[in-house]
């Protein structure tokens, strides 16, 4: 039941997604590259766990060469054996296709290890499909953030999920498994 009524949700959200326009996309580009560059959390971590743009998601291009340019360790998904990890990257250009034809490191740098007296100094960006105001995120349906912050509250702590104002939907279904980010920054 849960899963049939999230399929909906996050079909009517990325048809919004989907159907902004060049216009729409470069402003919430600009914008959420002015929060996250300009949020607390940023400034006070040196790891960056984000994410690469795919598709219609908010792009995340600027933040990521950002965080690189200010000396920051930045590190980005790659989907291995159906599980996540992060790895260090250095510059978008070494990303390949990976997990659904989604950049991803080649896995041959330093893969992010979470120490939680760390977690302060660290940022994680969550993409998603569709969040409700109380903060619930839901994803693609692969349940991989799900299962990377499972045992990782104090990361969880330091985690904005992103994207654009038209994903924000009534009610997102919560299953048990669920992990929502701490904050949600919607533009």
């Amino acid at each position: 039941m849960i899963k049939e009524q999230k399929k909906q949700i996050r079909r009517k959200a990325l048809a919004c997604r989907n159907a902004l326009t060049e216009p729409e996309r470069e402003r919430g580009k600009l914008l959420i590259t002015e929060r996250i560059l300009g949020h607390q959390w940023y400034y006070l971590s040196d790891t960056i766990l984000g994410f690469v743009s795919y598709g219609s998601e908010i792009c995340t291009t600027e933040i990521l060469e950002s965080a690189l340019q200010d000396g920051k360790n930045v590190y980005v998904p790659k989907v291995e054996d159906g599980k996540m990890e992060f790895y260090r990257m250095f510059s978008l250009s070494e990303l390949k296709n990976g997990y659904k034809k989604i950049p991803e490191p080649a896995g041959d740098t330093d893969r992010y290890v979470f120490e939680p007296e760390h977690a302060d100094k660290t940022l994680l960006l969550m993409p998603g499909s569709a969040f409700d105001p109380l903060g619930n995120r839901m994803g693609y349906g692969g349940g991989f953030y799900d299962r990377y912050l499972a045992d990782k509250e104090s990361l969880r702590l330091r985690s904005i999920g992103i994207g654009f104002r038209c994903q924000q939907v009534e009610q997102v279904p919560v299953e048990v498994t669920d992990v929502k980010p701490y904050q949600v920054i919607l533009v």
